[in-house]
């Protein structure tokens, strides 16, 4: 078996392909039911069928690690994921593809949750904003190159579904070489979590820092899932699209690191600060500029390096407020506040292309960057939190 580091890298590959499936499958199902003549309501609306999924496997991921460990959590949710991707092709219906969708996210959701959880319970609070950051950089990077097979639809139908479950397949066989562990191994005092008095605690603890995974998730299943309908319907054409979308997540992948290690230094609450501010006034640039396809991919590239680390910089902030025995709580509550976000946003950004086709979808995001930045402001700082 490998070593604790090889192991750390492994984990960081898995949620790196997690983050290329997510990253292809918002916007090439969007464009392949956007071209079919799909209303954009009921496109965003099949969006959220991934973060549903997300949701639905949230509240029943502590007990089986307690019971089964990390590995078996993670490799049955990228089992999950391959069989899916391998079904798409097989039948084209609504229905069909919004199951699927939801099996991908209830995949997704537990690698998240054991990937993270294994990470977040054996890194040191010096280094946890870097370590978390190429958790960060490596879903992001993933994320960004997603959305390139959509050029693939060119070829046929079917070939980007059957590449990513092919590069699936590669990378969750490595696991195989990875020993398990299990949470109280790590010296969690770890509880049930049908207790309503473990997530009441959570989130009072950490409210401030839940809010970002909403954030995060409302802007990140945005931009992907509804951006390519809007784009077209602004007259940007698919191939100039494919490349827009990624820029968002390659500019993430710049400064998650430096943020990460800066985070270490300052206090994740001010880097947060200023990466939502920075993050909110490039958003707002592409708003105003939206019809020119070189200040999209300006805008689009800074409010990845800044917003981008909003996952990575939001979690390192939760860990930080929590004591090790809530973590695992902490990881589910920060993934069901991201699947929240990531639920609303298709749905709300669909309905509101629809409402207001003569105004910019960015202005939605924005306000919710807005909110979030109140949010996180409001909520003192605290020192970091050992152990």
């Amino acid at each position: 078996m490998v070593s604790a580091r090889v192991r750390y890298w492994i984990l960081i590959a898995i949620v790196g392909i997690s983050g290329f499936s997510q990253g292809m499958l918002l916007p090439l199902i969007a464009i392949i039911l956007e071209q079919a003549g799909v209303s954009s309501s009921v496109n965003g609306l099949h969006a959220i069928a991934l973060y549903i999924g997300i949701l639905i496997a949230s509240p029943f991921m502590e007990k089986p690690m307690q019971k089964l460990g990390f590995k078996p959590i993670i490799l049955i949710g990228g089992l999950l994921v391959f069989i899916s991707l391998t079904l798409f092709p097989l039948w084209k219906a609504l229905w069909f593809w919004f199951i699927l969708r939801m099996m991908v996210g209830i995949g997704d959701q537990m690698i998240h949750f054991g990937t993270q959880t294994w990470i977040t319970t054996t890194v040191s609070a010096e280094v946890r904003g870097r370590r978390i950051a190429f958790y960060g950089i490596s879903f992001a990077l993933g994320f960004s190159i997603g959305p390139l097979m959509t050029r693939l639809l060119a070829i046929n139908e079917a070939l980007p579904f059957l590449l990513s479950a092919f590069f699936s397949f590669l990378v969750w066989a490595l696991m195989f070489f990875v020993k398990n562990e299990w949470p109280d191994q790590k010296g969690a005092t770890i509880q049930s979590v049908s207790s309503l008095g473990r997530f009441v605690k959570t989130l009072k603890i950490s409210w401030a820092a839940m809010l970002t995974g909403f954030g995060y998730g409302f802007l990140e299943s945005t931009l992907n899932g509804v951006f390519p309908i809007y784009g077209l319907r602004i007259g940007h054409d698919v191939d100039m699209l494919s490349l827009i979308i990624p820029c968002f997540a390659f500019g993430s992948i710049i400064l998650q690191f430096p943020l990460g290690a800066l985070s270490d230094r300052f206090g994740r609450r001010n880097v947060l600060l200023f990466s939502i501010l920075i993050g909110a006034l490039s958003i707002l640039g592409a708003a105003l500029l939206e019809d020119s396809v070189l200040s999209l991919f300006i805008f689009f590239t800074l409010s990845g390096m800044f917003v981008g680390s909003l996952y990575s910089l939001g979690m390192s902030y939760m860990t930080d407020l929590l004591p090790i025995s809530l973590l695992p709580a902490g990881n589910i509550m920060f993934g069901i506040c991201f699947s929240i976000g990531s639920i609303s946003g298709p749905f709300l950004g669909g309905i509101f292309v629809q409402l207001f086709p003569n105004v910019s979808f960015f202005y939605l995001i924005l306000s919710v960057l807005v909110g979030v930045f109140g949010v996180v402001y409001l909520k003192k700082d605290v020192a970091l939190q050992e152990g």
